[in-house]
């Protein structure tokens, strides 16, 4: 999997071949990649922290201290999806307990404030492993969304997004019928973003921390609206375009910005499950492998679409 930084580039690089000037900005939106993001963009330094990984095995998770005193959390680094195995997948036994030890390894290194970016967990736990290790938040801290999904329901951490974890319809129900049992929880329940990343939005909010749309608060942090006004073409995307992804995700925020400034959007995906209104839809091959010269091919064909040269931004 591709992170933005290098799709970005590989797009830039297929739209120059094609004559078109193009500007990179890598987005996120709470999952993988928010902290890589943001301290690209505003400094500081990384630090790293053993922590558990969902299955309860150490893993070297980074975050970096920013410039202004905050630190960036980003769970998947310490319970994402991606440090899994396919066949390891196992909602019902995956743990937050390693975000919890990273939020922890954030204060002691001396952060001032917290952000927490969640999205991309392999967990569905309500934040019961994080709850075991923080009783109460060390510092203030806001949270990112990935989603604004509510706790419970169709829409919920368990129904949603746990398919795609690795958990069976049967599974499915059992989770849910776990976080609908977590009394502390439902005060939160319905909050946006109470079910990002398996439930863990309700759990940093029964702790006290403010939960914010995290595509909104990356794109404002990166003056996104600004740096688009004028662009002949935006181009945003991500792995798979599906229902979730008009649900908060970064290409749906960045689109409705495209909308709102009146610049021409393309959205592109690994695969397309669910087209977004308003965008020229692009399907790539959908294979890892080929993800670089598929997006090195879409550059030039956007390219060889626009009428005049223009800069764009990837």
């Amino acid at each position: 999997m591709l992170d933005a930084a290098s799709a970005a580039a590989a797009l830039a690089s297929g739209l120059e071949r094609g004559g078109v000037r193009a500007e990179r900005l890598p987005l996120a939106d709470g999952g993988d990649g928010t902290a890589a993001v943001l301290q690209a963009a505003l400094g500081g330094e990384w630090r790293e922290a053993e922590v558990a990984d969902p299955l309860g095995r150490p893993v070297t998770a980074r975050f970096p201290l920013l410039p202004d005193g905050r630190a960036v959390v980003e769970a998947a680094q310490a319970i994402g999806l991606r440090l899994l195995r396919p066949e390891e997948r196992d909602p019902p036994a995956a743990s937050s307990r390693g975000l919890g030890e990273l939020i922890a390894a954030a204060a002691d290194a001396g952060a001032g404030e917290l952000l927490v970016a969640l999205g991309g967990t392999a967990t569905v736990d309500g934040g019961a492993g994080l709850l075991d290790v923080l009783p109460s938040l060390p510092l203030p801290t806001t949270v990112a969304c990935d989603v604004a999904a509510p706790l419970l329901g169709e829409h919920g951490a368990a129904r949603a997004y746990g398919a795609q974890k690795g958990a069976t319809p049967a599974q499915l129900e059992e989770l849910e019928r776990r976080l609908a049992a977590r009394t502390e929880l439902r005060p939160f329940a319905d909050l946006p973003g109470a079910g990002a990343a398996g439930g863990l939005g309700a759990a940093l909010a029964a702790l006290g921390a403010t939960l914010v749309p995290g595509a909104e608060l990356v794109l404002d942090t990166l003056r996104f609206r600004e740096r688009i006004r004028g662009a002949a073409l935006v181009v945003t995307g991500e792995g798979v375009v599906d229902a979730t992804t008009a649900a908060g995700k970064a290409p749906a925020v960045a689109l409705r910005l495209c909308l709102e400034e009146g610049v021409r959007c393309a959205v592109f995906g690994g695969r397309v499950a669910a087209p977004l209104a308003g965008a020229a839809m692009h399907a790539l091959s959908g294979e890892p492998a080929h993800a670089v010269e598929d997006l090195e091919a879409l550059g030039e064909a956007l390219a060889a679409g626009l009428a005049e040269p223009a800069s764009t931004t990837p």
